[in-house]
């Protein structure tokens, strides 16, 4: 794992991946992750996150994009085995996967992409901007939630020369 991120460049490439049809939201927030926070993390997490694009397999219900940034969260803070449901690892990845998806409902009211996309043609110019920018805003708050609870140090920018910004 990095230990030195930059929640700025996850943003950029989440956003970029997804524009340019590589990948749709929640493979984008996956990706982006693996590459900028672990790298040791299997290809193959990223095709967990495959069915959950365009609202899960395509039904415009829980935007892809959180969901990719939930799977992340389950990554680093959730169970391998099975315990009880008051076990404290379970309570923190459900009270952080809540943080991401209530960050979201509180930009945008609603976490539906049938209603984000009323009236939008999956595929046009429109749907790409405005889902890049649903991508790479909860691509960000994944990470700033691993970085707070993994401790990791934020550096700003999207280059290799990102000036060091303190702990997260």
């Amino acid at each position: 794992m990095l230990k030195d991120i930059s929640i700025d460049k996850i943003k950029h490439d989440a956003e970029e991946i997804f524009k340019e049809g590589g990948f749709y939201c929640s493979e984008a927030v996956v990706h982006a992750i693996r590459n900028n926070i672990a790298p040791e993390m299997p290809e193959a997490f990223v095709a967990s996150a495959s069915g959950f694009a365009i609202g899960t397999g395509k039904s415009k219900c829980m935007c892809g994009s959180v969901t990719g940034g939930v799977v992340c969260l389950g990554y680093f803070f959730g169970r391998v085995q099975p315990t009880t449901p008051t076990d404290p690892k379970s309570l923190q990845c459900l009270a952080l996967a809540y943080e991401l998806q209530d960050s979201f409902k509180q930009n945008h009211k609603v976490n539906c992409c049938h209603v984000h996309l009323k009236g939008i043609e999956v595929g046009s110019d429109e749907h790409t901007a405005q889902c890049a920018g649903f991508t790479g805003e909860m691509a960000a708050k994944t990470a700033e939630i691993i970085a707070r609870e993994l401790k990791l140090n934020v550096v700003h920018g999207v280059g290799e020369k990102a000036a060091t910004a303190g702990r997260a």
